[in-house]
């Protein structure tokens, strides 16, 4: 069943984190955030989750073939990378100016 939401819902995660698989056939592998789609709860990571595309000749690829490219994991089996290095849980505060930031549960600093 595909989660509908009328806002984009907030997410732990963002575009250009640094992220552990913790589920799944990659487990502990680590990666890049790509992209994100908020819609399906999901996310591309660089490197992992190859899958292979059988495509017919295109004027991109004129021969055709067998392409490798990475498929979206659930952000349900992602965990942020801190600042130390380890794979934390995420939450909410506001800083001294009122904004919210995240921050590592496990350290308690700000996660840029």
């Amino acid at each position: 069943m595909q989660r509908k939401f009328n806002k984009q819902p907030k997410l732990h995660i963002k575009k250009g984190d640094t992220v552990q698989v913790i589920s799944g056939d990659n487990k502990g592998q680590k990666g890049r955030v790509l992209a994100i789609f908020t819609q399906k709860l999901r996310a591309t990571v660089e490197g992992l989750n190859i899958v292979k595309r059988h495509t017919k000749p295109n004027a991109q690829n004129p021969n055709g073939g067998i392409i490798e490219k990475e498929a979206p994991i659930h952000i349900s089996n992602l965990k942020v990378i801190g600042n130390d290095g380890k794979p934390t849980r995420i939450g909410r505060k506001a800083d001294e100016n009122g904004k919210l930031v995240r921050y590592a549960k496990t350290t308690g600093e700000v996660i840029k």
